[in-house]
């Protein structure tokens, strides 16, 4: 397509390759509106295996993708402020921590955390608002397919049933997101009632997150409310998990990252972590 192609033309062409490369959704009628096929195309990207695409599709989904990262607004960590500055927080690395509440995918961290499930593969629930599934959607179909080539390695080593661990983190690129990479983390999971090995798992996974961070050179990252939502984990009590675990991380490895960023999405999980910085 040209350089010039407009979003609702690169929108157009990616809902009919998407469509037509599955015989089973060839017969799926396109909506007229925007917002309709906007819903189509995301649909179709959730439901699609791991396989290539083509460089034409490709490109123009990147194209596509990055555009409507400009569209929902792109946020840079100098745009963020710290806890010093929107609470006045004077803990001991209020400089170098931030609350935001919003969409994950527009962060322009290093590094931005995914809260997987044990397959890696994403989301394949059409229209899911998981993080998981926001998150492949928007860096594109590259994403799913790296993840199944990094399983598929796992499991050549491992055995045909492996799974990816609770608190095991794994890095890949974020393709089309404003973000570097993508951390992708199995949290715990509350089955019936909180126990102290869940809390230890769930302090793992930010402790783990933040050493691959350390060894990759990662500056800044971004934490979702790991294990919070579907995985049952009491929210105020994984805020707490989150933060104690940081500051004491980020206490025995001064000057090793810059910025760490509470991504909140719920007014009762700011609430939470607004509360252990006041």
């Amino acid at each position: 397509m040209r350089e010039n192609t407009s979003q609702q033309q690169r929108l157009d062409y990616l809902v009919e390759s998407f469509k037509n490369e599955a015989p089973e959704y060839r017969r799926v009628v396109i909506p007229n509106d925007t917002e309709g096929k906007q819903r189509l195309l995301r649909s179709l990207m959730n439901v699609r295996m791991p396989k290539p695409a083509s460089s034409a599709v490709l490109s123009v989904q990147d194209k596509y993708l990055r555009g409507r990262a400009l569209e929902k607004g792109i946020v840079n960590i100098s745009e963020m402020p710290t806890v010093r500055e929107s609470l006045g927080s004077t803990h001991a690395f209020a400089d170098n921590i931030s609350i935001w509440q919003g969409d994950i995918t527009r962060i322009a961290a290093d590094g931005i955390v995914n809260a997987a499930n044990s397959q890696m593969l994403g989301c394949f629930i059409p229209m899911h608002a998981c993080i998981d599934n926001c998150i492949h959607t928007y860096a594109g179909v590259q994403l799913r397919e790296e993840c199944a080539r990094r399983m598929g390695s796992l499991r050549l080593k491992f055995g045909e049933s492996y799974e990816q661990p609770t608190a095991v983190p794994m890095l890949t690129d974020a393709y089309n997101l404003p973000a570097k990479n993508v951390i992708h983390i199995v949290g715990p999971i509350v089955q019936y009632e909180l126990t102290p090995q869940l809390e230890k798992d769930l302090a793992d996974c930010y402790i783990n997150t933040l050493d691959m961070c350390k060894e990759n050179g990662l500056r800044s990252v971004a934490f979702c409310c790991i294990s919070t939502g579907v995985f049952h984990f009491p929210n105020k009590r994984a805020a707490e998990i989150a933060v104690h675990t940081v500051t004491d991380w980020l206490n025995a490895n001064p000057g090793t990252v810059d910025r760490v960023i509470f991504n909140v999405f719920k007014d009762e999980d700011k609430m939470y972590y607004e509360e252990l910085f006041v």
